[in-house]
């Protein structure tokens, strides 16, 4: 296996950490302690080709391969994660369901419309149903050359933003994965409302909102597939995003060890470094070793992806590593910081607030573990490499 990067992929990583180290890091702690989204900054990633990097080259977007584009994920998170989710959301869970099961038409109005800035979100969670697609109330009917969406959707990063939507809903719950739709919705059709903002403990750069649906008309040509065809279009979207959701986590350990390394270098006790005592070096190695694991797996199921094999099991895996792993990195991050890490003046309580969602969005950690299971119970396991 080749682990180096080609000289177009440097670039295009280079190019995210640049913009993440210079637009977003400096900046990032104010927006999170005002829990402002800054519309201005995602203008500025726009016009560098950062909201746009999902956008297959056919239909005007850069064409990046998944390496690449989980690349810019991490940068982009290492500087701030909620942005990173904004954008991952958007280029890449929103607009993965246009990807898998669009015709060329489709693909023509969604990704025309991103490429003229548009925002996307995916309108999947329900209050009442979040790992259970199938507990799913929202419903779509049939009205002539319509389908009419009514229902209430929860938690939806970039509600708020979104000038689209790809939704899911459900013909009669009775049918179960059969009667599920999928559809892209136009923010301004008529009937649609964007209520309460969560109050969020992370990514509060990033706007999370509930989406309400009333007599939404949309039209049938805007149907994803065919009638039941959703919840096919649904797994397949959440396998290519959940790779991407490792790599933010990444970028997050990334953070918090290279917070914990300057802080550790700098802050003298008892004569010297506290990156000196043994029992420090011994935190800094687990963290080293948790973020190059996170990124090596999140690696693997991109390059996967690339080469057209099988990568369900690997995505899961580096989604519940990666997750587990930002977690466990930004706290010790705390503990390297000692009582200092514990206030708002440095970032490391932020990285640690921002790296819980990792663990649960997209399918918490033990949902991570039941698709591993299941896979494994049904195909074995084949590492490919």
């Amino acid at each position: 296996m080749d682990f180096v990067l080609t000289d177009e992929q440097k670039m295009t990583r280079q190019m995210a950490r640049d913009f993440a180290t210079n637009e977003l890091a400096p900046y990032a702690m104010q927006w999170d302690k005002d829990d402002h989204c800054p519309l201005d900054v995602i203008a500025k990633m726009y016009d560098l080709g950062l909201t746009t990097v999902g956008v297959p080259a056919e239909y005007g977007g850069p064409g990046l391969d998944n390496v690449s584009l989980c690349g810019v994920m991490e940068e982009l998170a290492r500087g701030d994660a909620g942005l990173a989710t904004a954008v991952m959301a958007s280029t890449g869970l929103a607009s993965d369901p246009v990807l898998v099961g669009a015709n060329d038409e489709q693909k023509k109005w969604w990704y025309g419309r991103m490429m003229e800035g548009a925002i996307a979100a995916f309108c999947l969670t329900e209050p009442g149903a979040g790992s259970d697609a199938l507990g799913m109330a929202t419903k779509c009917v049939k009205d002539g050359g319509d389908y009419i969406l009514n229902g209430t959707k929860q938690f939806i990063t970039n509600g708020e933003i979104a000038q689209q939507f790809t939704v899911l809903a459900t013909l009669d719950k009775k049918l179960g994965n059969k009667g599920i739709c999928a559809f892209m919705v136009d923010r301004d059709s008529a009937g649609i409302s964007i209520s309460k903002k969560e109050d969020k403990l992370g990514i509060r750069t990033s706007c999370t909102n509930q989406v309400v649906f009333e007599d939404v008309r949309v039209p049938a040509k805007n149907l994803l597939g065919a009638e039941g065809q959703g919840m096919k279009i649904l797994m397949q979207t959440l396998d290519l995003s959940r790779t991407g959701v490792a790599a933010m986590a990444t970028g997050i350990c990334q953070a918090s060890l290279e917070a914990a390394l300057q802080y550790a270098n700098e802050r003298q006790q008892f004569g010297k470094p506290i990156s000196a005592f043994q029992g420090v070096q011994f935190m800094l190695a687990d963290m080293a070793i948790y973020t190059e694991t996170s990124r090596l797996l999140y690696m693997k199921a991109a390059s996967l992806q690339d080469a057209g094999l099988p990568f369900k099991s690997t995505s899961s895996m580096a989604k519940a590593w990666a997750g587990d792993a930002a977690v466990k990195v930004s706290c010790d991050a705390i503990q390297v910081f000692g009582g200092y890490g514990y206030t708002k003046e440095y970032p490391v309580e932020k990285y640690y607030r921002d790296a819980k969602i990792m663990q649960i969005y997209e399918g918490t950690a033990q949902v991570q573990r039941m698709v591993i299971g299941k896979d494994l119970s049904k195909n074995g396991y084949t590492p490919y490499f």
